[in-house]
């Protein structure tokens, strides 16, 4: 069982660092939503830890460490460490999915670029399908259709994180658009990160990748059937608020770099009451 001090740790977390599943948890019951947050809390460090220290090759390195000390029972004395390892011994977690996880975190280390969609998808697959697949564990799903169409809403996101952040992480250094669309669009690499601006060529490439994530969240839905009915709305909670964000920049003609797209309190509050109306939930 999870601790309460750690517990209340986790929420606190992911309710400042990701208030698009914090709000689609609200709609879980608790026997799932409290691991999930512990889930979430534990893939939150694990990418700050790459994304916010200079010896990035050292952070996936002593993230590896920490992974074993987990699934040794003998997890680091931090909340976030405690209680993933209670939610790996209580839901008998695979190893292999926190390890593909820290895979894509390694790619990031090595600020691996992407020649083409199926390489971004790679990387997606890692950071989120696998995230995906771990909140299927939690929901006692094991079912492989159920676990595919789990990894296409993981994937869906990552694409719509990647669309929404082209400008921050071009100021970053980074680029996570397909390399063969720049140079489709007459553009290299350094050329676009030394002067990042939204042309009409930039803007039709998030707007690819918004349609690419728009078609996985269709193919997604097919699996939230599988998923326990009281599971159902929070899952279609968290896809619904996640492609507004595709939705906000197709408002905004798909121009991530001059500002940031953001979703209202009140936009969520009309997806999560959409899935609960979807799956004929109450409060």
């Amino acid at each position: 069982m999870i601790r309460p001090d750690d517990l209340e740790h986790c929420r606190k977390a992911i309710q400042h660092g990701s208030l698009s599943f914090y709000a689609a948890s609200k709609l879980l019951p608790a026997r799932v939503r409290d691991p999930a947050l512990a889930l979430y809390a534990f893939c939150r460090l694990a990418d700050d830890e790459v994304d916010l220290k200079a010896d990035k090759v050292g952070s996936v390195l002593r993230l590896r460490d920490r992974l074993d000390q987990v699934y040794a029972g003998r997890p680091k004395d931090a909340p976030a460490d405690r209680a993933f390892a209670a939610i790996v011994e209580d839901f008998e977690m695979p190893r292999a999915l926190p390890d593909a996880l820290l895979e894509g975190l390694a790619w990031d280390a090595d600020a691996r670029r992407y020649q083409t969609l199926s390489g971004v998808l790679d990387y997606s697959a890692r950071v989120a399908s696998a995230v995906g697949a771990m909140m299927c564990v939690l929901m006692q799903v094991r079912d492989r259709d159920a676990l595919a169409r789990a990894c296409d809403l993981g994937a869906a996101m990552q694409l719509t994180n990647i669309a929404r952040d082209v400008g921050e992480d071009a100021l970053e250094q980074r680029i996570y658009l397909p390399l063969e669309w720049l140079n489709e669009a007459g553009l290299t690499p350094e050329g676009f990160l030394a002067d990042p601006r939204p042309t009409k060529a930039v803007r039709g490439m998030v707007k690819r990748l918004v349609m690419e994530a728009n078609r996985l969240y269709i193919r997604a839905e097919a699996g939230v059937g599988a998923l326990p009915a009281s599971c159902r709305p929070g899952i279609y909670g968290a896809r619904f608020i996640y492609a507004g964000i595709g939705s906000r920049l197709r408002a905004m003609e798909y121009d991530s770099l001059s500002s940031r797209a953001r979703t209202s309190k009140l936009q969520k509050l009309g997806w999560l009451g959409q899935s609960m109306l979807l799956t004929g939930a109450s409060m």
